[in-house]
């Protein structure tokens, strides 16, 4: 979801060649499958209609991207334990928004299509602070 809402933000700002962007898990379990069907309905309903396939971290993603962003402390911390090498430096989605007070974007899977509506209210105000960030870096 994070990574549909940014690059719809990016795209409206007209900076597509500004931004590589993907997302991944650091878990294998869903590789190549699509969203869940409730994200895919949030992201509908909110006018934001592209959405990737899920893959695995890899190795490479360290040196590929300067910023790796997790949603929770089990995911940094996973993260930061592969990371031996790169530029990629790993935070919260949450460092990112400063008018937050929440310290890991919630996993809404177990719930019901009220917990996406959150994330995604959640992910659209702190993409709105990292696309302002990364713009004035």
């Amino acid at each position: 979801m994070a990574e549909s809402i940014f690059r719809h933000k990016v795209r409206e700002a007209g900076l597509d060649d500004s931004f590589l962007l993907d997302s991944a898990g650091t878990g294998n379990w869903h590789v190549g499958d699509h969203p869940d069907p409730r994200t895919i309905e949030v992201l509908r309903l909110n006018g934001i209609t592209e959405f990737s396939r899920a893959r695995q971290v890899a190795s490479t993603d360290f040196s590929r991207f300067e910023h790796i962003i997790a949603m929770d402390l089990a995911n940094v911390r996973d993260l930061q334990s592969w990371q031996s090498t790169g530029p990629g430096r790993v935070t919260l989605m949450s460092d990112w928004n400063e008018n937050s007070t929440l310290i890991e974007v919630p996993d809404p899977y177990y719930g019901d299509f009220s917990g996406f509506e959150n994330v995604f209210e959640i992910l659209d105000e702190s993409t709105d602070s990292l696309l302002a960030k990364l713009k004035n870096s």
